[in-house]
């Protein structure tokens, strides 16, 4: 292409001397070779971008995705057979909830402790705010109940990772469950010494080759260790929200990653004093600030060991909380399948049984529409269940409530959180 703009060029300077036009022409051939260059190197970045899914990082720490069109990026939903083999089912009573919800953003939410900082934000194209973790910080919950000796957790998280500078070590980065053993949950000391009464810490290496293993400590004292499970590439999992999911019963250690079951140990869980917090931390590393990060959010507790086929089947009725939907919408997320695989295996065995699906919502937003919401979220599970488990639909009725039946005081997180479910009552 620049041959033929130097013949234009030739063409339009007739007067000018050899000398004069042999310049000339080493200088326009300079400038339209750089300009292809450019164009070619830009083109190349753009196209590596694609190819990456690159996300880029703005001024106030938000990610967001870099794009060719003007159109927004649409986030693909999972459906429920990306959790086929998922078979978590959270406990029967929520004890603690946090989504940041009521946080002010660029602060640290008001009844959690750090040994650095941590800000509440929102991040484009994810629902709802979230705490982000910066490195070589602990972080406690606001918790002060006991979670008792059966219990699960839950939570979303998010490695967030943008290199400008490329090649250092990826930092670790922990979760982990403890006893205060009667002290404040929250208090200063135990951003330093979390073993100090009880234990469990999950320990994540992100990268390429993506490990986890579990420790547990007793009065300082180190008293089981996992071995290196093995998680594969987790690169495309950045800047990705993943769903952890744990079990405790008595000492029975269970873990989830989204869909995949990592752990599954009899043993590891020390009894004595009773867990009751949560903590997590990122380790330091050479990564800048903004270049390097954890956010967490959509933390649920809840207590006690669910039994669904005893309150279905002889009791005649059975509410959770397990089945989650999309914020306002009756969209299920994935990591509902468990409880739907249980209700849809029960359903199949006990041919028999007719149940009604019952709606509920807490009390945020107004009356119609969350009477509205909760007749549709009915019939969304109505819907799963007969697609995905075959269950024959003249066997189920759907109804909504909306906020009109609350089993929790929607003053709190936690009891919005136990308002917002489904219920099943046997016909």
């Amino acid at each position: 292409m620049y041959k033929k703009l130097i013949a234009l060029f030739i063409i339009s300077l007739p007067v000018a001397s050899q000398a004069q036009l042999g310049g000339l022409l080493k200088k326009a051939k300079n400038k339209v070779e750089q300009r292809i260059e450019n164009k070619v190197d830009k083109e190349m970045e753009k196209g590596l971008d694609q190819v990456e899914g690159k996300q880029t990082a703005s001024n106030n720490g938000v990610m967001t995705t870099s794009s060719t069109s003007s159109e927004p990026v649409k986030e693909e939903k999972p459906t429920l057979k990306s959790y086929s083999k998922f078979d978590f089912i959270p406990g029967e009573k929520i004890i603690y909830a946090e989504d940041f919800a009521q946080d002010a953003i660029g602060e640290l939410p008001l009844t959690w402790n750090a040994s650095g900082k941590g800000e509440v934000q929102t991040i484009e194209g994810k629902q709802g705010k979230w705490l982000r973790g910066f490195e070589n910080t602990f972080y406690l919950t606001g918790n002060k109940k006991g979670f008792g000796e059966n219990f699960t957790v839950e939570f979303d998280g998010i490695f967030y990772f943008e290199p400008k500078v490329k090649g250092y070590v990826l930092p670790y980065w922990k979760m982990g469950l403890m006893s205060s053993g009667g002290m404040d949950p929250a208090d200063n000391s135990f951003l330093r010494d979390q073993g100090e009464y009880n234990a469990a810490q999950v320990t994540f290496s992100p990268g390429s080759n993506g490990a986890a293993y579990v420790e547990t400590y007793a009065k300082r004292k180190p008293t089981f260790k996992s071995d290196r499970m093995y998680l594969g590439d987790l690169t495309p999992f950045f800047n990705q929200v993943v769903h952890y999911s744990i079990q405790v019963q008595k000492t029975r250690f269970r873990m989830w990653i989204n869909d995949k079951k990592v752990f599954d140990m009899p043993r590891a869980v020390n009894l004595g004093d009773t867990l009751n917090q949560l903590y997590f931390y990122l380790e330091s590393s050479n990564y800048q600030e903004d270049e390097i990060g954890i956010f967490i959010s959509n933390i649920k507790v809840a207590t006690g060991l669910p039994d669904t086929r005893h309150k279905l089947i002889e009791e005649g009725k059975f509410s959770t909380t397990g089945i989650l939907f999309d914020v306002n919408a009756a969209t299920i997320k994935p990591e509902s399948s468990g409880v739907l695989k249980e209700l849809g295996g029960l359903l199949n065995e006990h041919k028999d049984v007719k149940i009604k699906i019952i709606g509920h919502t807490d009390s945020d937003g107004a009356d119609a529409a969350n009477m509205e919401l909760s007749k549709k979220r009915s019939e969304a599970v109505k819907a799963a269940l007969v697609k995905e488990y075959g269950i024959d639909e003249s066997r189920l009725q759907t109804d909504g409530k909306g906020e009109s039946v609350p089993v929790g005081d929607n003053k709190t997180k936690e009891g919005k959180a136990q308002n917002r479910r489904v219920e099943f009552i046997k016909l």
